[in-house]
């Protein structure tokens, strides 16, 4: 399913008012695209994106949802979900959602290192810095390093290197 005009142009200037940061105008956007259409993966990411920026959690989680449903092959849904489950401060229900879809995504580095983050804020140390070294295995390690050093999530990991 692609989106054709005038759902392609609507879609486009939802990403161009979500860039300049108007999540308000970002939405009306959206919503003008045919309903048929609101479904599209790429419709769902740009919906998800507006609502994180907004601190939408609750919404998030529903439209992450929606985006596993329509496409469970996609990572970015389930990360998603998670994220936003973690924001609500329902990190375990983040934590086991990941867990339970890992094995579909054996390269997926964002993956791991979310389960990293969430096993820090739930207390176990060792398990996030397993769940970090198996993220820097798949992605870029220096980036991954250098964004889990800043990272509040992984503080604990790290209190006694800084």
């Amino acid at each position: 399913m692609t989106l054709k005009p005038p759902d392609s142009h609507y879609f486009s200037s939802a990403v161009g008012w979500l860039e300049l940061g108007n999540c308000s105008e970002a939405l009306d956007d959206l919503e003008r695209i045919s309903p048929n259409k609101l479904a599209h993966p790429e419709v769902l990411e740009v919906k998800w994106s507006i609502y994180a920026k907004a601190h939408h959690w609750e919404k998030c989680v529903d439209v992450a949802k929606d985006l596993t449903n329509v496409a469970p092959k996609m990572a970015l849904g389930w990360i998603h979900l998670s994220f936003a489950l973690h924001e609500l401060k329902r990190t375990k229900e983040a934590h086991g959602n990941l867990v339970a879809v890992l094995d579909r995504f054996p390269n997926d580095w964002l993956m791991r290192y979310n389960l990293a983050c969430y096993a820090c804020q739930l207390g176990d140390v060792q398990e996030a810095g397993r769940w970090l070294a198996g993220a820097m295995l798949k992605g870029k390690s220096k980036q991954i390093k250098r964004m889990a050093w800043e990272d509040p999530d992984l503080e604990p990991l790290f209190k006694t290197e800084k």
